[in-house]
């Protein structure tokens, strides 16, 4: 009940935010950059709120997870079967986004100006600097504070799955105080996340109504054929993950959907897919997913299995070269597809990923990676459509492998 509740909310304040970002943008422009800066305050506000409690939450779950597992086999199978899960769907997402920018080819004939702003220009500085090294650097935590303070989930994510290794080494009565601790621990934030998803409407209305006021309805009609096919890209996807997860979860797979639907619009509004994590967590325990899977699988989903982001990429990199008139066979394109394949990994929780991996592959292949300026405002657009399917791939990588990994009466949800 309380679920719906919240997502009547979410719904309300969706609508209010278009309609007062529409009524600033045509009724008062002057007061556009103002108001756009303020009332994104609200979104600020929710998702700082979250990403304050995602690394205590990723470090308890996960050490948990893999202490209570104590089989090493068993982290190992888990580990693998995920792996194998993030691998394909990266692939395919990534295929889909190739074929659909061929098929609609939205950047050939273009004649819209290229303008390098401020924001195009912070990208390509900023993807100067992407190296092997820099991704060495991002994956591998130097110190877990640090780690922790800036949030970098990948490195949580490591740090914590030795800590569990090491930990599920000990016997069980040298470990129990501290799975007890950090079990605790992750109970106590689970019970700030309720408090905090309370915060989640004005955070939805602040997001919406700061971009409608910036960019107007306008901008809709001028990348309408960009846009257009890359929701068809999206709506596709979405059908072949859901085709998936009825084959494997069966009736079951609606039931999910109904459990996931609050963050799925929360992630959808505020473009954040960080933002629902810890309600991710909380509802997949709820729709009955053993807790050490759900701690094991999604915090490693939110590095390895971004399927949205992932055809967005090969999507935008692919329109830049149409747009400049770039021709690229099939050959070069499908290398590009590895080398995303390989970059994207590693840049989660990095703010706008996808376009620094977008701008960094575009250098390599040279594309001219100012091109970038074109999708920025409408960038988006296509990030609330990305972050609500990473959100969707999540929950079903993590459903689908706690089902092959279930006693057979387990699921009696």
């Amino acid at each position: 009940m309380k679920n719906n509740k919240l997502f009547i909310l979410i719904i309300i304040s969706l609508i209010i935010g278009v309609g007062l970002g529409a009524i600033v943008h045509y009724q008062f422009p002057d007061s556009i950059d103002t108001f756009s800066k303020n009332i994104k305050l609200l979104g600020t506000i929710f998702i700082r709120l979250v990403q304050m409690i995602i690394a205590p939450l990723v470090f308890s779950t996960l050490v948990v997870g893999i202490a209570k597992m104590g089989d090493m086999k068993m982290v190992g199978r888990v580990g693998g079967k995920a792996m194998t899960w993030f691998i394909s769907a990266s692939l395919v997402s990534l295929l889909l986004g190739m074929m659909l920018v061929n098929f609609f080819a939205p950047g050939k004939g273009t004649n819209i100006k290229l303008e390098v702003n401020d924001s195009a220009k912070e990208l390509v500085e900023k993807t100067n600097e992407f190296s092997l090294e820099e991704f060495v650097k991002h994956v591998i935590p130097k110190s877990l504070f640090e780690a922790f303070a800036t949030n970098e989930i990948l490195q949580i994510v490591i740090f914590s799955i030795l800590f569990g290794v090491a930990l599920a080494a000990f016997s069980k009565k040298e470990a129990k105080p501290i799975i007890k601790l950090l079990d605790s621990t992750a109970h106590v934030v689970l019970k700030m996340v309720t408090y905090i998803m309370w915060t989640a409407p004005l955070g939805v209305l602040g997001a919406v109504a700061g971009a409608i006021a910036k960019h107007g309805f306008e901008v809709f009609t001028l990348y309408a054929k960009y846009l257009g096919a890359f929701f068809v890209g999206i709506l596709l996807l979405w059908l072949l993950l859901l085709i998936v997860g009825y084959l494997i979860l069966g009736k079951r797979l609606f039931t999910l959907l109904q459990r996931i639907k609050s963050p799925l619009l929360i992630a959808f509004s505020t473009t954040s897919s960080e933002a629902v994590f810890p309600k991710m967590v909380e509802e997949l325990e709820r729709f009955g997913c053993q807790p050490k899977i759900v701690s094991f699988t999604l915090p490693l989903g939110y590095s390895f299995n971004l399927d949205g982001s992932m055809m967005y990429m090969t999507f935008a990199s692919i329109f830049i070269a149409q747009v400049y008139g770039i021709d690229m066979p099939i050959g070069e394109q499908l290398t590009m597809l590895l080398v995303l394949m390989l970059t994207s990994k590693g840049v989660a929780g990095v703010p706008r990923a996808s376009l620094i991996v977008v701008v960094a592959t575009c250098a390599m292949f040279g594309i001219p990676p100012e091109g970038i300026a074109l999708i920025l405002p409408i960038d988006h657009f296509c990030d609330m459509a990305r972050s609500m399917t990473n959100v969707l791939g999540n929950a079903l990588a993590t459903s689908a492998i706690d089902k092959w990994e279930s006693k057979p009466n387990h699921h009696e949800a």
